[in-house]
Formats: structure tokens, sequence, C-alpha cells
């Protein structure tokens, strides 16, 4: 068949009675919330990408001290 010309439901030829056509999507129900989620935003931003005006400052994390500085004398 070309495409665009399937007809809405066929028989089916285990019992001979209509079978619509379905269509889903591949896999989604076993994909990850986690990647199901990030392909999500890839495709809404490649219509209309967040536009930022510079780059977001990063918190400089604190390291714990090593415990043997502790023993150290102080300044």
């Amino acid at each position: 068949m070309p495409i665009g010309t399937a007809p809405a439901a066929r028989d089916c030829p285990g019992c001979a009675s209509d079978a619509p056509r379905v269509f889903s999507p591949p896999n989604l129900p076993r994909m990850r919330p986690a990647l199901s989620a990030a392909l999500g935003r890839e495709e809404r931003s490649r219509e209309a990408p967040e536009v930022v005006s510079d780059i977001p400052r990063q918190r400089r994390r604190r390291r714990p001290p090593h415990p043997a500085l502790a023993h150290l004398p102080k300044p």
C-alpha cells in the first residue's frame, strides 16, 4: 500500500472480524521517566529554545576538612 492510503480497519486473519488500526509510540510504556522527560525537553527546545542572557553562577561547594588536618597547629 502506498503511504497514506491504508484503511481505518482491516480484516483480522485470525478471526475475520474488523481490526481497527491503532497507533502507539514504540517502547513508551517501558521508557524510564527521566529519559521520557529529557526527550520531551529536547523536542520542545527544537521549536522554542530558552534564551539566557548570561551563564548561571555556580555555587562553590565547600569541601569538608580532612580529618588529619584537625591535629595540626592553628596559625
